[in-house]
């Protein structure tokens, strides 16, 4: 994750300072990050990554839910204030409903001609049977639907690419939290590919992430800047359930209580320095 750290302190030190609709921030433009997933799993280790929670919202984005109680029964807390913020609470269906936020947009995409699209079973089925298919996208950016979300998606869309049975994904993020929002982003799509090479039979290689505009938060400075002054460790590996073969098998509903997400996938040999708390901006 040194490269990271390395963009976190590029914006630190070279970022331009602007007032934003929830805070002041200072940002670039148009930044990417590359992993290769056989270095290791890249999970943060200069903070402690809230694996679980982040495990149970990618599940439940795969699921295509967008029941908030769903994810608080599995001990993820991270959109309630998005569920109870008061801009939205008036639209919601129920108590816990998120509108047609990313899950929605990846299973049950709307056509124009009202028919509903899973994008996501699409991608998977298409990796198995024509894998160097250039239209293996999925994307949660839709402009008619933007205000029918509790919050329009930071990470938009991606796409696969298949080579010699290597999977790689390449995603595109217009507005990145740096400090709190894209390390775990970055376990979240890590976690995806992994996910779905397993579901196609295939190695899964090389994440990489375009970041729009990349931020840190004016009251972030301080935390950043203790994670800055700490050493990077070992990358982790990761788990995953060998009885994991179909988007079925990672049903979130049949999950009954938060420990219950490490039946489906664990990260091993985690070594990280302590939390560092900071606000997040709704």
């Amino acid at each position: 994750m040194r490269n990271y750290l390395d963009l976190l302190k590029k914006i630190r030190d070279t970022g331009i300072d602007r007032d934003g609709r929830n805070g002041g921030t200072r940002a670039l433009f148009a930044e990417q990050l590359r992993f290769n997933l056989a270095d290791g799993f890249p999970a943060v280790t200069t903070k402690k990554l809230a694996f679980r929670s982040m495990a149970a919202e990618l599940l439940w984005f795969m699921g295509g839910s967008s029941d908030n109680n769903e994810l608080v029964r599995l001990g993820c807390n991270i959109w309630t204030d998005n569920a109870n913020a008061p801009y939205w609470k008036p639209k919601a269906a129920y108590d816990g409903d998120l509108g047609r936020v990313y899950g929605v947009q990846w299973r049950d995409w709307i056509a124009p001609d009202g028919s509903h699209m899973d994008q996501l079973a699409d991608v998977v089925e298409r990796l198995k049977t024509n894998p160097h298919d250039r239209r293996l996208i999925v994307t949660a950016w839709n402009p008619g639907e933007l205000d029918k979300m509790a919050l329009p998606p930071c990470h938009m869309m991606f796409q696969f690419f298949s080579a010699n049975n290597k999977l790689s994904l390449h995603m595109y993020q217009r507005s990145c939290d740096m400090f709190l929002g894209v390390p775990f982003n970055i376990a979240s799509y890590a976690l995806l590919l992994h996910l779905v090479a397993q579901l196609v039979d295939q190695e899964p290689y090389e994440l990489i992430l375009t970041l729009g505009d990349v931020h840190i938060y004016h009251n972030h400075f301080d935390a950043v800047d203790e994670q800055l002054s700490r050493t990077p460790k070992q990358k982790p590996s990761i788990w995953i359930n060998p009885e994991v073969r179909s988007l079925a098998d990672l049903d979130t509903k049949k999950l009954k209580e938060p420990n219950d997400v490490y039946k489906l996938v664990k990260l091993q040999n985690y070594e990280h320095d302590p939390s560092i708390k900071a606000e997040m901006a709704v």
